[in-house]
C-alpha cells in the first residue's frame, strides 16, 4: 500500500514546466507538468552529469537536460536516442486537481 503526500495543486506547476520538492533525507524531486496536463516525478538529476532536470525544457513527455541537452523520458526516466542512463522515477498522481507524491518509505519499498 502506498502512502501519499499532498504537495499542492496542478495549477502550482506551469504547463511544460516543473517544480521541486525536498523531503527529509531524500534527493530533490522534480515534479513535471506536460502540455496535456500529465504529471510525472523524477529525481532532479540527469544521469549524465547530474544536471538539474527541473530547469530543463519539457517537450511532449520528455525533458531536455539544461547542461548537455540529453532527453529524458518522464514516464520511465530513461535517456532517449543514442544516450544511455536512467533517472529514478517517483510515483505521482493527480486527484481532484491535487498532486500526490509517494512517501519515501513507499519509494524504498519499490526499489
Amino acid at each position: 500500500m502506498t502512502d501519499w503526500i499532498d504537495i499542492g495543486t496542478l495549477s502550482d506547476i506551469p504547463q511544460r514546466g516543473a517544480r521541486t520538492v525536498r523531503l527529509d533525507g531524500e534527493p530533490e524531486i522534480a515534479v513535471f507538468r506536460t502540455g496535456d496536463d500529465k504529471v510525472f516525478a523524477l529525481v532532479n538529476e540527469c544521469p549524465h552529469k547530474k544536471g538539474p532536470l527541473s530547469q530543463g525544457i519539457v517537450h511532449g513527455h520528455s525533458v531536455a537536460c539544461p547542461l548537455h541537452n540529453w532527453n529524458i523520458a518522464l514516464a520511465s526516466g530513461q535517456a532517449q536516442g543514442a544516450d544511455t542512463g536512467c533517472t529514478p522515477t517517483i510515483a505521482v498522481r493527480e486527484e481532484n486537481g491535487r498532486i500526490l507524491l509517494s512517501r519515501p518509505e513507499a519509494m524504498k519499498d519499490a526499489a
